[in-house]
């Protein structure tokens, strides 16, 4: 017995920590990034937008281009942006600004989330392109 993690509780564990991690980032920048007196959740909004650009990067090929093992790309995009961005609170924060009547409001964080969010994995992708030259059919 080496001591070492088996393959699969191996990659539990990188997801776990990176999840971890990036539970832990969005908690902070959440608070960190104050919310505009109208309720606007700006917090989630970057959160996610970030999340999309860095997962963008890695699987575009940035992971690559700096020479992270495939372990690192479970850790940081499985792991750390899984946890990171978020589906649920970003739903929950839509259902709080429709309820209070900020319909305006509602629509807006609708567009910027889903429209910045393809945009910004786009562009993460890209950049990840450009950082390796990558076969064809290593970037699907």
């Amino acid at each position: 017995m080496t001591g070492s993690i088996p393959g699969k509780g191996k990659n539990i564990l990188l997801v776990a920590v990176g999840g971890a991690a990036g539970a832990l980032a969005r908690s902070g920048l959440d608070a960190a990034i104050p919310a505009p007196a109208s309720g606007f959740p700006l917090g989630i909004l970057l959160v996610n937008l970030a999340g999309c650009l860095l997962l963008g990067w890695l699987l575009g090929g940035g992971a690559a281009a700096v020479k992270l093992p495939a372990e690192a790309t479970l850790l940081l995009g499985t792991g750390l942006v899984g946890a990171f961005t978020t589906m649920s609170t970003f739903s929950v924060q839509l259902l709080r600004l429709l309820e209070s009547g900020q319909h305006l409001s509602a629509l807006a964080y609708i567009a910027c989330s889903l429209i910045g969010g393809l945009l910004l994995s786009w562009g993460g992708l890209w950049l990840g392109r450009k950082s390796t030259p990558l076969r064809e059919a290593d970037r699907r």
